[in-house]
């Protein structure tokens, strides 16, 4: 059961119903296969463009009874999800990634332990129970530091900047238990996008930067303006991890390059990533298509680049109020999520702008972005 494949044709179970759900569906609708959602809400951007959907909550037995049915083979597309609820679906069916990898990226510490457990780096960090250990991080850590809530943290929620003594003394309230991370001197953000199939087979995408506004992703440069030998061993470490961690399915790492050029890694996420959506447009197969050969089973083609890429995040009402031009732009392609309400730090698409390979870093010229970019 453990490496069993399903072809087109059989049903591919998604738990969650937002925009990775969406794209991760289309992508398997386009390799023959029928997909059907867990959403507790009866209408979401993954439910438009699939076949079918049980509506209840990810810790609903009866709904996830119902759900598991109806469904061959199950992944899920964001970590926010019951962990107990993910243990019963695995005793009903095959669930890809693993729970065990969910919990993993589902908790900071857990993530940081198994990261330091395998020999990767992280940024020193330190666990904070209560308001004593507070108050020690000054001699433990050093400022300026950063406070994080251990789960449901995302997109720069639940992360707290202390620079000095004061600012720590002054915070209340906190939800323990948090960790505090070492803020590190880095030079950029970069991430590497890693599938590992059922029978061990492992194809990373290239390092990419990503650029952030408001803790939001902004943009992604595909690829990364680093060394061939930094882009290497990035991507060697994310193989390491799925391989360590038993990946089945996709596997997001991001990184810090530090100011000494040394790769930490920050967090990593066992599902599609939006710093992998540039390879919608720059790759013939695309990161969803990859995760669901992986959760199938099925083939993994190499992850080739055929053109440079910029990703740009279109984020709230401000950015959906350039879709018209957009639409109009040659050379531009518009990834839309259906959202109905365009809310402030609501991420309500994508646009991959592409550019022949080898162009980024290189004629083009990094110096030319700008947050005008579009």
């Amino acid at each position: 059961m453990a490496n069993q494949v399903f072809y087109p044709g059989s049903t591919i179970g998604i738990i969650g119903g937002g925009q990775l759900g969406r794209m991760s569906a289309m992508a398997a609708a386009k390799l023959g296969y029928r997909v059907h959602i867990l959403n507790p809400a009866p209408s979401s951007p993954a439910i438009e463009v699939s076949a079918s959907v049980t509506v209840g909550s990810f810790d609903d037995e009866a709904a996830l009874e119902e759900f598991a049915s109806l469904c061959d083979v199950i992944t899920f597309e964001f970590e926010n999800i019951s962990a107990q609820g993910l243990e019963l679906l695995e005793r009903l069916k095959p669930v890809r990634p693993a729970g065990q990898v969910l919990k993993i990226s589902q908790d900071r510490i857990l993530e940081k332990q198994s990261l330091e457990g395998i020999g990767v780096s992280v940024a020193p960090w330190k666990q904070v129970s209560s308001s004593h250990n507070l108050l020690a991080l000054e001699e433990d850590i050093g400022f300026p530091l950063i406070l994080k809530t251990t789960r449901f943290g995302y997109d720069g929620k639940g992360q707290f900047r202390v620079n000095n003594a004061e600012e720590l003394r002054a915070l209340t309230d906190l939800p323990y238990p948090l960790i505090a991370e070492k803020k590190i001197d880095f030079q950029r953000e970069l991430s590497v996008m890693v599938v590992r199939g059922v029978d061990g087979t492992v194809r990373c995408f290239d390092a990419v930067e990503n650029r952030h506004r408001d803790g939001i992703l902004d943009i992604t440069l595909a690829p990364a303006p680093v060394t061939p030998e930094i882009a290497q061993r990035a991507q060697d470490i994310a193989t390491k991890i799925a391989t360590r961690f038993d990946l089945v399915g996709i596997l997001g790492v991001e990184f810090f390059q530090d100011a000494k050029g040394d790769l930490l890694v920050n967090e990593i996420a066992p599902r599609p990533h939006n710093s992998g959506h540039w390879t919608m447009d720059a790759c013939l197969i695309d990161q969803f298509e990859m995760h669901i050969r992986a959760v199938t089973g099925i083939f993994l083609p190499t992850a080739r680049r055929h053109s440079d890429a910029i990703m740009h995040n279109l984020i709230g009402p401000k950015d959906m109020e350039k879709v018209p031009s957009l639409l109009k732009k040659e050379g531009v392609s518009v990834h839309l999520y259906g959202k109905k309400e365009a809310r402030p730090r609501r991420k309500m698409g994508h646009v991959n702008t592409i550019y022949p390979y080898g162009a980024l870093p290189g004629e083009l010229g990094l110096s030319q972005l700008s947050p005008d970019l579009l």
